[in-house]
């Protein structure tokens, strides 16, 4: 009989990535939409490092991430392994494998909790050494602690002024994006949307690498206060306003919500969602980075909630930290202000946390804990959209309590239209098809509204058509229709715009 030997298992610890190589190696990144991406890359670019997006995941990478990691790891670990492990593959092909390694390093989110997100580290490092590739450098960054120089090495310096910078990136870039879902179906011209979107993040990125120089506080105090991003935001307010659009077509507004990655990635990793409900007609309200950066602030504050009056300085560290919350709220409201007020308000977390609490209870943390269930109370109870869509990887523990909590939910609302998707990445025909029948009546809502609301205010359609039209304001994109909590849709809510101007 042959002898099986063991090998003790041995922690994944990458060369450093030292200071004096940042000339010559490039940080690759990626996982969020596209527009992020990109101003992520002039934050690092204007801070002195070379900078990569990976391209787009697709079904290619997931099967390579099924073939070169373990079969257990969730979707969105297959997509990204499969992703990085190709384009590693394909550069080693040009450049070979030890140029690879010199040449690149990887830099993504690792972190800990209820799902296999805490294990991601052990599906890149058995994806590397199947590929070949061992000495490439991966670094993890976590969520909860971002000086990492002891395995990292100097490299890379996430400093206040780098910080700072991210955090605007995703500000803006969340604001430019909910602009663009909200204005795209209804544009008269097709493509029109896309491209500004395109020249308008083009131009932030140039923003972003022009931004000043400074030093760690003086930066706090410039972001804080200079009118240098609202003054991009505002240009890119009169790009869109060059876009006509035609607002009385109404279409159901579709929530989406979910595991961190499948709802804020574009593409084959979450069946290209987005994109997909437009073609049949709807209205996408996407998730905000920035939503989900102000329930981790949440999350740690809860802390402090639970060790007041036991806990020497708790209360103040709750009220220092509530008040850096409305600090970090009143910025998002001060670039949304440049877009004219058009892309949608942040949630509070206070009231989401109140919506869920009878079905999620608020210290079960795993992913977006009770958000998720908050988010679908919110925009339901709150007239923003018609429909929820969650999106979530086959068997995500934290995403499958989420599910079963909505259970409860939908017992006490049951007209709130509710899609769970479970994403396996490859069975994207019965996903989409159990999404379509959730859309068909969503779509049946919006139009029995649009039909009421003309019928309420006595407004026939050609009236309310020929009203739009002789106020050239209205057929411009940045026109922003007031949100009356009494009717859900875009074109609903104009007819009242219109009575509402009329008299009626």
């Amino acid at each position: 009989m042959a002898t099986a030997t063991a090998e003790a298992y041995r922690a994944y610890t990458p060369r450093p990535f030292t200071r004096g190589e940042r000339d010559s190696v490039t940080i690759l990144f990626g996982g969020l939409h596209w527009r992020a991406e990109r101003i992520l890359q002039a934050v690092l670019e204007q801070s002195g490092y070379r900078a990569r997006v990976l391209p787009v995941a697709t079904k290619d990478d997931l099967l390579t991430g099924r073939e070169v990691a373990d079969i257990g790891q969730c979707c969105p670990t297959s997509f990204t392994t499969g992703n990085l492990v190709n384009f590693l593959r394909d550069e080693s092909k040009r450049i070979g494998a030890a140029e690879v390694t010199k040449r690149y390093v990887y830099l993504t989110a690792g972190s800990c909790g209820a799902c296999r997100f805490g294990q991601y580290h052990q599906s890149y490092e058995l994806a590397l050494r199947n590929t070949g590739l061992e000495a490439f450098r991966m670094f993890l960054m976590a969520q909860d602690n971002l000086d990492q120089k002891a395995v990292m090495g100097d490299g890379l310096d996430l400093n206040l002024p780098v910080t700072l910078g991210c955090l605007w990136a995703i500000f803006v870039t969340d604001l430019v994006q909910d602009l663009e879902y909200q204005v795209r179906p209804y544009e008269v011209v097709p493509g029109a949307t896309d491209a500004v979107v395109k020249e308008s993040v083009e131009r932030l990125y140039a923003v972003f690498l022009e931004r000043p120089t400074r030093g760690p506080w003086s930066s706090l105090a410039w972001h804080l206060t200079s009118p240098y991003f609202v003054n991009a935001l505002r240009e890119v307010h009169r790009r869109f306003a060059t876009i006509e659009v035609d607002r009385l077509r109404p279409k159901p507004i579709v929530k989406i919500t979910g595991e961190f990655y499948l709802q804020t990635v574009e593409g084959a990793p979450n069946y290209n969602i987005h994109h997909w409900l437009e073609h049949e007609g709807a209205e996408v309200y996407p998730a905000a980075i920035s939503v989900w950066m102000d329930y981790l602030l949440r999350l740690g504050l809860q802390r402090f909630e639970d060790y007041s009056g036991i806990e020497r300085g708790a209360r103040l560290k709750l009220a220092a930290g509530r008040t850096v919350q409305a600090l970090y709220r009143g910025l998002v409201a001060r670039l949304r202000r440049a877009l004219g007020n058009l892309p949608h308000e942040m949630p509070h977390q206070l009231e989401l946390r109140r919506l869920a609490a009878p079905y999620f209870h608020s210290r079960l943390d795993g992913g977006e804990g009770d958000m998720l269930v908050g988010k679908a109370l919110w925009a339901y109870l709150g007239k923003k959209a018609h429909m929820i869509c969650e999106l979530s990887p086959y068997s995500c523990m934290p995403n499958t309590m989420s599910i079963g909590a909505m259970a409860g939910v939908i017992g006490k609302y049951p007209d709130l239209l509710y899609a769970p998707l479970e994403i396996k990445g490859d069975a994207e025909v019965h996903a989409l098809s159990r999404c379509q029948m959730i859309l068909t009546e969503a779509k049946k809502r919006a139009q029995r509204e649009f039909d009421e609301t003309l019928e309420r205010t006595g407004l026939p359609l050609d009236e309310v058509r020929a009203y739009v039209d002789a106020h050239p304001a209205m057929t411009r994109a940045t026109y922003r229709v007031p949100r009356t909590g009494v009717v859900t849709g875009t074109a609903a809510n104009l007819v009242l715009d219109v009575a509402a101007r009329l008299g009626r």
